[in-house]
């Protein structure tokens, strides 16, 4: 499958990008481009883009990244809904007294999954993260 991308051109701190069509499976840093499109400064926000190859290879069945996606329907050249390309985060969820233990009273605890994916329970008083073992680690013990 093909997919239109951005190829990173700019040096450390001053991103540039080239607008590529390229295959799923290939980086598009690897220089395996089959057509340049256009380029991208998000600096200053200048977009050269050739529009008819980009919707030809669309008719075609080649698929935008997200980023990309968001970017040609800003720009007004293909229509449709933007996608969110942010990661979503896990909302805190209070959990049960019981975990607190000796009857002492509850104060604000909150659980959640860090950036790992691993359970963790902080204690609003003293804002001590617990590690609380995933299920594949409590059948374990």
């Amino acid at each position: 499958m093909l997919m239109i991308r951005f190829q990173r051109i700019g040096r450390t701190n001053d991103p540039a990008f080239r607008i590529v069509l390229v295959e799923k499976a290939r980086a598009a840093k690897t220089g395996n481009v089959t057509e340049q499109l256009g380029t991208y400064n998000p600096k200053s926000k200048a977009l050269t883009l050739n529009e008819a190859r980009v919707k030809e290879w669309i008719a075609k069945g080649a698929q935008p990244t997200g980023s990309l996606l968001n970017l040609l329907i800003g720009k007004g050249v293909i229509r449709g809904k933007k996608v969110n390309v942010l990661p979503k985060k896990t909302p805190l969820k209070p959990i049960a007294s019981e975990a607190i233990g000796s009857g002492e009273q509850p104060a604000a605890i909150l659980s959640g999954s860090d950036a790992l994916g691993e359970q963790v329970v902080i204690a609003a008083e003293n804002e001590i993260p617990i590690e609380v073992p995933t299920e594949a680690e409590a059948s374990t013990e």
